[in-house]
C-alpha cells in the first residue's frame, strides 16, 4: 500500500514527532542592566568606594548622618510627587508650597503661636496648596505643567508680598527638634522620618489597590477610565499627598535652618523632579518604584556630600550631578539596545 493509500492515522504515526525548540530567555546579566534599581545600586557603591578613597572623614558615622540632611527633606516630597508623576501629571510648585508654609510658620510664630499650632501650620498650608493644585487639573482640566508653573508663582510671590526683604527668625521652644534632633544616637529625627515614610509609600504603590491604579491611570488614562477606575480623584488624591509632604518638608526645613525667608528651597523643584526620574519613574507615568526614588535619592546625596567634603565649588557639583543624570539616563538605553541585538542571536 502507498502512502498516498494509507489511512490518516498511519500517516501520523510514521510522521516524526514535531520538535520543540525552547525560547531563548532573557539572562540575568541583561535583566539587571535593564533593570533601574541595579543600575542605582552599582553606581551608590561605586560612589560610596571613590568618597571613602577621596577623604578620610567620610566613613565617620556622625558626617555620615550629617550626611542625610543634604537630601531628607528633598526625598520626602520627591516620595509623594512619584505618584504623581506615575499618574501621568507633574507639579513643579512644590518649592514655593515649602516657601508658602514657612511664611506662614513665621508669621504664628513672630505672634506668639506654640509648638503644635506652627507646625500644624506648615502641614495644613501645604494640604491647602496641593487641594489648589488638584483642584486646578482635575477639576479645571488644566494641564499639570502649566496650573504649577502659576502655582509655583503663585505661592513664592506671598513669601516675598509677605516678607519682602526681610525673615522670621523667631521660633517657639521645641521646633528645632523636627529638623536638628535625633531619635537615636546618630539616627536624625529627618532621616528616621523619611525611612517611615519611604516604607509606607513602597506598600503604597506595591502592595495595594491604590498602587496598581494610579500605574494604571499613569499607563493609559482612558482605557483606565472605561475600566471604571475614579481616575480624576485618583491624580486629585496624589497631589494633595504631595502639598502634604511639601509641607512637612517646610516644618523640617525651617527648623534645621531656623529662619524663613521668601528663597527658602530656591529651585528644589527641579531637584526633587530629577530625584524621581534619576530613581526610574517614567516621566510619562505608569511605570517605577519606590526603591528607585529611596536609592535616588541616595546616590545624590552622596555626591554632593562627597563633593562637599573636598571642597568642590557649588557650580562644579551643578555640572557634575547635570552629566551624571544624562549617564544614567543613557546607560539603560543603550543596555537595553545591546540586550535586544544580543537576543537575536548571529545571523
Amino acid at each position: 500500500m502507498s502512502l498516498a493509500d494509507a489511512p490518516l492515522s498511519k500517516i501520523q504515526d510514521r510522521a516524526p514527532a514535531p520538535r520543540h525548540v525552547a525560547d531563548r530567555g532573557r539572562s540575568r546579566l541583561s535583566e539587571a542592566l535593564r533593570s533601574w534599581e541595579a543600575l542605582l545600586v552599582a553606581l551608590f557603591l561605586a560612589i560610596f568606594l571613590a568618597n571613602s578613597l577621596a577623604s578620610p572623614y567620610f566613613l565617620d558615622i556622625w558626617n555620615l548622618s550629617d550626611a542625610t540632611f543634604n537630601f531628607t527633606e528633598k526625598a520626602i516630597v520627591a516620595l509623594a510627587l512619584a505618584f504623581v508623576i506615575l499618574s501621568g501629571e507633574i507639579d513643579i510648585s512644590v518649592a514655593g508650597i515649602i516657601a508658602l508654609a514657612s511664611t506662614v510658620m513665621g508669621l504664628l510664630a513672630a505672634g506668639g503661636a506654640g509648638l503644635p499650632l506652627v507646625a500644624g501650620a506648615g502641614l495644613c498650608t501645604g494640604l491647602a496648596c496641593g487641594i489648589v493644585n488638584g483642584a486646578l487639573v482635575t477639576g479645571l482640566g488644566l494641564p499639570s505643567i502649566v496650573a504649577t508653573i502659576g502655582t509655583m508663582s503663585l505661592f513664592r510671590g506671598l513669601s516675598y508680598a509677605i516678607l519682602g526683604d526681610g525673615a522670621f527668625t523667631q521660633y517657639p521652644e521645641g521646633f528645632e527638634f523636627f529638623g536638628q534632633g535625633y531619635v537615636w544616637e546618630w539616627l536624625s529625627f529627618e532621616f528616621a522620618a523619611f525611612l517611615v515614610l519611604a516604607l509606607v509609600a513602597g506598600i503604597v504603590l506595591h502592595r495595594t489597590v491604590v498602587g496598581r491604579a494610579i500605574r494604571a491611570v499613569g499607563h493609559n488614562p482612558f482605557a483606565a477610565r472605561f475600566s471604571g477606575l475614579p481616575v480624576g480623584r485618583l491624580k486629585f488624591l496624589a497631589f494633595v499627598v504631595t502639598g502634604l509632604a511639601a509641607g512637612l518638608a517646610s516644618v523640617m526645613l525651617t527648623s534645621r535652618l531656623g529662619s524663613t525667608r521668601p528663597s527658602i528651597a530656591l529651585g528644589w523643584e527641579l531637584e526633587i523632579v530629577t530625584m524621581v526620574v534619576l530613581g526610574g519613574v517614567s516621566i510619562n507615568g505608569g511605570s517605577g518604584s519606590i526603591l528607585g526614588v529611596v536609592l535616588a535619592a541616595f546616590v545624590m546625596g552622596l555626591i554632593t556630600f562627597g563633593l562637599g567634603l573636598l571642597n568642590v565649588p557649588g557650580i562644579i557639583m551643578s555640572i557634575f550631578i547635570g552629566l551624571l543624570l544624562i549617564a544614567v539616563i543613557a546607560l539603560p538605553v543603550l543596555a537595553g539596545r545591546l540586550a535586544r541585538r544580543f537576543s537575536k542571536g548571529p545571523r
